[in-house]
This record gives structure tokens, sequence and C-alpha cells, in this order.
């Protein structure tokens, strides 16, 4: 699909047709990043979505345990310091 550039101000923009922005589940804000020589627009991700699944899917079902409780079980850990 062609468009043309428009001018905003100082800037220049593009009309994203109504189909395309519901078919690529864009929201009020986008992602802008260049790659070669082609400018990508993409929906807004939150900050670290999807992370807590991704580390599910790598740990073992078993792995339910903190990693610091092995290591801080101690006389000190059970006796002397108040968590």
């Amino acid at each position: 699909m062609k468009t043309e550039l428009v001018r905003i101000g100082n800037s220049r923009g593009i009309r994203i047709p109504k189909p395309i922005i519901e078919q690529c589940r864009l929201g009020d804000t986008v992602e802008l990043r260049v790659h070669d020589d082609s400018l990508i627009i993409s929906s807004q991700h939150k900050p670290r979505q999807g992370w807590e699944e991704a580390l599910r899917r790598a740990t073992p079902a078993s792995a339910g345990n903190l990693l610091l409780e092995s290591v801080l079980d101690d006389d000190f850990d059970r006796e002397e310091w108040t968590w």
C-alpha cells in the first residue's frame, strides 16, 4: 500500500487506515524503530510483558522454591535474623 507523507508542523506523518490499525491491534501509542532502511511501527508492549510466562516455561515445575532458600539456610538465618 502506498501513502503520502503529510506535513505536521516541521514533521511529517502518515494516515494509517482503520482496517490496518485493527489488524495490527494498534492502540493510541505505538513503538517506532528503524531496521535497515525501513520504519517499523508496532503496538506498544508493557515493560517485561510476557516475562512471567517465559520464566514458567523455562524452569522445571518443581522450581517453586526461591533460589536463596537453600543458600541462606544456616543458624544465623534461622535464629538471629528477623525476616
